[in-house]
């Protein structure tokens, strides 16, 4: 599979074999849906807000009941241009109100819109060099006769794409290398299955400034991209350490009592012979070159991102060094059209394919683009009705008095149900983050704890759910029964449950 298949926008019966029971909704139709519920709900809850400090904040206690405003007609006009503004809603400054025709600061998500299509464009065209899949080709053979090393490079390098770009239905495409590489030194396909799926989807779980993750529910909550970064990478060291170790504790056994394995062999498993034992084409001098420029370029993204002072300081308020740079979306946008020139270029792909190619890649983009400026759609509403201080002020409720610890854990858990009805990352952070960032303003936390905890409920969730092509697709391509992937990554599901619990109510205290 190519990496055209759209980032986090694959769901339900992906895999299956193209059955006639039930389709869970794409997320474009979920968020649809979503929007008319809200829509109509805004008529029945009341409108409110909370008076906010200098920096926008809502300050605790101050919640009172406002008149919304809105005519009939207006609840209509802001349904039916709820997509538009969700792209460039203007939010006006005394009003409070969006809309496409205001004055005032910019409410959608333009911006990030924008700098998903562009580092779409980007990524296919590092796919369209090859560079990526001989790379990790290169580095099967090679460690072929290392089972254990084998394991934890693939793994290792699936994790850190995760946690950097989202990597994770390109993935389907390495099961065909995987598979068979794996039963021939002994292992069985849930060993594949497992480095496959838990080697990307602990990235993910733990994204460092990964953009569909990290960067959406970062603009939604306002924040920087680098906010949190230092949590969050200790985070992804620990994870992927326990996920990598648990898979080769597992692939150990089954090669020491093969009546071990949890997923059986299909015939012919066990005298699989496999061409990957024969050798292959080395990286040429432009694929090496490539795959350089391209950790150079992701590199440089996470060093424009992160707030230096304050990470190396511990102090919030600690004043930027000369170095930094504070980029966002903007300037991350330009940076990944720039570079995916540059590789193309670099690579020689032509002037006629590399132009096809950008345009193919912010193409296959659009999906999860359009995903985000839905769910902004919807927050769009709920400002101009005035009701989200109402909710926002229900939820302070439920949190009130607890620790800050326990307040993170709360996060977490409740984002896991928001997680398997919104299987979109971009969609669920973009529609979530607005409502629950400003709960950590009440529990006297860092906003960037928050993001951490919904991303890890988000990653901790697409490891196993049957709504994502990640898992049911990856299943499906090793030929895995579901069940027996459940009954393998359970225990590894708990203890990293616990682990994301104990990191973030860790992370409450410390911030």
């Amino acid at each position: 599979m190519s990496h055209s298949d759209v980032k986090d926008e694959r769901t339900a019966n992906a895999g299956d074999g193209g059955g006639k029971g039930f389709t869970f909704p794409s997320a474009l139709t979920v968020l649809a849906i979503v929007t008319v519920a809200v829509w109509a709900l805004a008529f029945l809850i009341p409108s409110g807000e909370y008076r906010r400090d200098a920096d926008g904040a809502p300050v605790e206690g101050t919640y009172h009941r406002v008149d919304s405003g809105q005519s009939l007609v207006d609840r209509f006009n802001d349904l039916f241009l709820a997509p538009v503004n969700g792209l460039y809603g203007i939010q006006d400054a005394k009003s409070g109100q969006v809309g496409p025709d205001l004055s005032g600061e910019l409410y959608g998500s333009a911006g990030v819109f924008l700098f998903v299509l562009a580092i779409g464009a980007f990524i296919t065209v590092v796919f369209a060099t090859g560079a990526l899949d001989r790379g990790i080709e290169r580095l099967a053979h090679r460690l072929r006769e290392r089972g254990p090393l084998l394991i934890a490079g693939i793994m290792v390098v699936f994790s850190v794409l995760g946690t950097v770009e989202g990597f994770a239905e390109e993935t389907l495409g390495f099961y065909g290398l995987i598979v068979p590489l794996m039963l021939v030194l002994g292992y069985d396909r849930l060993v594949a299955t497992g480095a496959i799926i838990l080697g990307a989807g602990v990235g993910v779980l733990c994204s460092t400034v990964n953009p569909f993750a990290t960067g959406v529910a970062s603009s939604a909550a306002d924040i920087s991209l680098g906010d949190g970064i230092v949590l969050r990478f200790f985070m992804w060291i620990v994870l992927t350490t326990v996920t990598v170790l648990y898979v080769i504790r597992y692939a150990r056994r089954v090669r020491r009592n093969p009546e071990r394995s949890l997923g059986g062999f299909r015939p012919g498993d066990r005298e699989h012979v496999v061409t990957a034992q024969e050798e292959t084409p080395p990286l040429s001098r432009l694929h090496q070159f490539v795959l350089w420029l391209v950790g150079l370029i992701f590199a440089f993204m996470i060093f424009s991102v992160v707030p230096w002072s304050n990470a190396l300081t511990g102090n919030a308020d600690a004043t930027p060094y000369g170095f930094e740079l504070g980029w966002s979306f903007p300037q991350l946008a330009a940076l990944f059209l720039c570079a995916a020139v540059l590789v193309g270029l670099v690579a020689r792909l032509g002037e006629a394919r590399l132009s096809a190619t950008l345009v193919q890649g912010a193409a296959d983009f659009i999906s999860p683009a359009l995903v985000i400026l839905l769910a902004r759609g919807v927050t769009v509403i709920m400002n101009n009705a005035r009701v989200t201080d109402t909710v926002l002020h229900a939820i302070e409720g439920v949190v009130k008095g607890t620790s800050s610890g326990l307040f993170a854990v709360i996060i977490f858990v409740v984002n896991l149900p928001l997680a398997f009805l919104i299987p979109s990352t971009s969609g669920h952070a973009t529609l979530a983050m607005p409502i629950l960032a400003p709960l950590a303003d009440f529990a006297g936390v860092s906003r960037a704890l928050v993001v951490t905890a919904w991303q890890a409920a988000s990653g901790w969730m697409n490891l196993w759910v049957p709504t994502t092509a990640v898992t049911i697709g990856g299943v499906a391509l090793a030929k895995v029964g579901y069940d027996k992937y459940l009954r393998f990554v359970w225990p590894l599901l708990a203890l990293l449950f616990v682990l994301v619990c104990a990191f973030v109510a860790l992370g409450a205290v410390w911030t």
